[in-house]
């Protein structure tokens, strides 16, 4: 934990200098310096007795959890922890604080209270407070993973800001086109294939490779948002159109591992969500995926929107959660407000043509 915090500490004084500053009082946003840090990582800001009990081991687990779908276990997120006396400096700069108040005087009951921009523009501070531990322990196990949904939300309302400030343009317009739909994705997806009701978008890059998928089928029955429709529809999908290197290679769903299916309801709109894992057949490339599938009432059909990650040399996580599509909605047009993923194998592409 000393080594994790001294490394947190050099990071942020690359980033934003070394400079004292006077913390007693927020400022107006517009004043304030930008938050610092890496995507989901959060410090913890807590009693050390406290940290090192019972409930600080709770908490612990929490933010930590292994995030699913992922070919290695990979935690949730990089907690960094701070005694409130050393609460200072640069580390009130960091994007994602949890700062725990147990005290009978002021509290009555335990929560949750939400402080944006507080010592930095874009920073989330989460104040977790409790009159005792043992009520602390009991909201912490009534609310699993709150916390942790929470800043995960948090940081793709972060990207999807990102996106909408800076995406692929031309992707984004071809897939109005042949779909109905806007799909942001990052500037650097510079090649695509195309089919009827099927894209595939990709960076191309040696590491870290981003793709996107996009196809659509007919809506025929309410089984169509079901686990096992939604895996047999796409893996009759990617097994036509996302070969391998070698011939006769294919990608498809990797089934010796448990899938996670989730309907969710967004913004007033139904739809299924895949996570998994995805292996070539005939070649030895593997990764994670989800996709995000929606109903097309008007025209009678299913869209789905996928991402995958190819990037045997890292870590999946931070890539396929920041890469996922955050804001699928349907309207008179279906909108996909932010996709974007990380790669996968050798096919023909068709270059990024010249815009005129």
């Amino acid at each position: 934990m000393r080594t994790q915090t001294v490394l947190l500490w050099i990071s942020l004084s690359l980033m934003v200098g070394l400079s004292a500053c006077d913390w007693t009082s927020s400022s107006p946003v517009a004043s304030l310096r930008r938050a610092t840090g890496w995507p989901f990582e959060v410090v913890v800001v807590m009693d050390r007795d406290a940290w090192n009990g019972e409930v600080g081991e709770l908490l612990q687990e929490q933010l930590r959890a292994p995030i699913p779908a992922l070919p290695q276990a990979e935690a949730s997120m990089r907690v960094t922890y701070s005694e409130p006396s050393g609460f200072s400096g640069l580390l009130r700069y960091v994007r994602n604080i949890l700062i725990v108040s147990v005290d009978p005087n002021r509290y009555t009951k335990a929560g949750t209270r939400e402080s944006p921009d507080e010592w930095a523009s874009g920073q989330n501070v989460v104040t977790l407070y409790a009159p005792t531990t043992a009520a602390l322990t009991e909201f912490l196990l009534l609310n699993e993973g709150r916390l942790v949904n929470h800043f995960n939300r948090v940081e793709r309302e972060r990207w999807i800001v990102g996106l909408s400030k800076s995406h692929s343009s031309w992707i984004n317009e071809k897939l109005k086109s042949r779909f109905g739909i806007s799909l942001f994705v990052p500037e650097d997806m510079s090649a695509y294939k195309e089919e009827t009701d099927f894209f595939w978008g990709s960076n191309n890059a040696n590491r870290g490779r981003t793709d996107i998928l996009v196809y659509s089928f007919p809506y025929t029955a309410q089984e169509a948002f079901t686990e096992d429709y939604l895996v047999a529809m796409r893996d009759s999908v990617v097994r036509r159109n996302v070969p391998g290197s070698f011939p006769n290679s294919y990608m498809k769903t990797e089934k010796r591992f448990e899938l996670s299916y989730e309907p969710i309801t967004y913004r007033g709109e139904y739809r299924g969500v895949l996570r998994g894992l995805w292996r070539m057949e005939g070649d030895k490339m593997g990764g994670p995926f989800v996709s995000h599938a929606l109903l097309d009432k008007k025209k009678g059909r299913v869209i789905v929107a996928e991402s995958f990650v190819y990037a045997p040399e890292s870590k999946k996580a931070n890539l396929i959660r920041r890469m996922e599509p955050p804001c699928l909605r349907c309207d008179s047009w279906i909108r996909i407000d932010s996709l974007t993923y990380i790669g996968v194998t050798s096919c023909v592409y068709t270059h990024r043509p010249t815009r005129t």
